[in-house]
């Protein structure tokens, strides 16, 4: 491993047990068992007070708005803490509305992306009130407009710009081209918000746009941030006025041994692009917030050794963290306990019937059978993709705060399950 495990929010104690915060790994095995994510409290409100603290810098008086991304982690527990520290909400469904307002979330901090939003959606997010609506085609602005005016109420709105800018991630997550999904083109841009100025029950906001995630490099949100401020001064030379600008999210974590960017350069260039503009700087992040606050802890089943290789059987499965799978990605594993067996190469898999339940290849571990290892940066883009796929319940989900723990989601039984099911 490349980086310490303090960078993943973890840490080994004398004995060299691993640890979050002041709880063993191990306790939170023995109370709440596996397959089980476990989140740190402190991992988290450390992660957005770094970033609160570099806008406030750059800003210099200025206003600016985080609105965490809810799909990288939407457990309510998580929601709360955000909302507590003064935390907007970028959602993609009404139903993480719903979990932000349950969480204690503000509606008035609250923006609402993707690109497929119903007509219930849409009356859901006007009763409550939202900060905006963030359009994404020509059909959705004209829903919208229909909407807003069944109800008697304008809604605020920015235009998602896709700026055509590559922002060099993997393809699945790339958002920003112009061969993608998400988004209104940039050459159109200019006279969508024209429409959009012209609706009677729609009010011009803002200017966003997104370009992709688990970015390394600054460079294409910089390019990104620089279209989409030049937009806006197009709009205003024309009497449409901006008052929010939000270049996304997507800033990536340390998986591996990553060059990640530094939080205070990339505020001070927004706040360049922005120079002495009246407007209300929006970021969107996620998993910047979330990613290495959580860890994925799982059991060891068996140990196959074959001809060709060794593998780790373990309880969790594709199911409970789909990401190695769906995108290739790369988790650092480490085992909860000292080990009494010598290393050796692992490729890490679980009990579901697919070639692709793969959780990591050619890892050097000291376990055995019924020991414990985890699986670092689990805290984004993990549960909330997790499926009951072969029949399998959900995990739980476990809060660590200092050196107590507490479960902020039962784990999901057989009867839960099939709850919804008929014969």
């Amino acid at each position: 491993m490349s980086a310490p495990l303090s960078n993943f929010g973890v840490a080994r104690d004398a004995t060299g047990a691993v640890t979050m915060e002041q709880v063993s790994l191990a306790s939170v095995a023995e109370q709440f068992g596996t397959p089980c994510f476990v989140y740190s409290e402190a991992a988290l409100g450390d992660a957005y007070r770094k970033l609160d603290a570099a806008l406030k810098a750059a800003r210099n008086g200025r206003p600016y708005l985080i609105c965490y991304a809810v799909k990288a982690n939407s457990n309510l527990a998580v929601l709360n803490l955000f909302a507590r520290m003064g935390a907007g909400f970028d959602i993609v469904s009404g139903g993480e509305l719903k979990r932000v307002l349950m969480a204690g979330g503000d509606a008035g901090k609250v923006v609402f992306s993707g690109l497929g939003k119903t007509a219930a959606e849409m009356k859901l997010a006007l009763e409550a009130d939202i900060k905006c609506f963030n359009i994404e085609s020509e059909p959705e602005l004209d829903r919208l407009n229909s909407v807003a005016a069944s109800m008697g109420k304008r809604a605020r709105v920015s235009l998602r710009v896709n700026p055509d800018v590559d922002a060099k991630t993997h393809p699945y997550i790339s958002t920003g081209l112009k061969n993608n999904k998400f988004g209104v083109a940039f050459d159109r841009a200019l006279a969508v918000y024209r429409k959009a100025a012209s609706l009677a029950n729609i009010e011009v906001s803002g200017v966003d746009c997104h370009i992709g995630s688990q970015l390394v490099d600054d460079t294409p949100l910089r390019e990104a941030m620089s279209r989409i401020v030049a937009l806006a001064d197009a709009l205003a030379a024309e009497g449409i006025p901006v008052h929010h600008i939000c270049p996304g999210g997507g800033i990536g974590i340390v998986y591996r041994n990553e060059q990640t960017i530094e939080i205070g350069a990339y505020a001070r260039a927004l706040q360049d692009c922005l120079g002495d503009r009246h407007v209300e700087l929006l970021l969107e992040p996620g998993r910047m917030l979330v990613g290495n606050a959580g860890v994925l802890l799982t059991r060891v089943e068996y140990v196959k050794p074959t001809e060709t290789k060794n593998f780790l059987v373990v309880d969790a499965a594709m199911n409970d963290l789909i990401r190695p799978p769906l995108y290739q990605a790369y988790h650092e594993v480490v085992a909860v306990q000292p080990g009494a067996s010598a290393q050796q190469t692992y490729d890490i898999v679980g009990p579901i019937c697919e070639s692709t339940d793969v959780l990591a290849q050619g890892r050097q571990l000291s376990a055995g059978e019924g020991d414990l290892i985890a699986i670092l940066s689990a805290g984004a883009y993990s549960f909330v993709m997790a499926s009951n796929y072969n029949t399998r319940p959900r995990a739980a989900e476990v809060m660590v705060s200092g050196s107590s723990m507490r479960s902020v989601r039962k784990r999901e039984t057989f009867d839960d399950v099939v709850a919804g099911e008929n014969i």
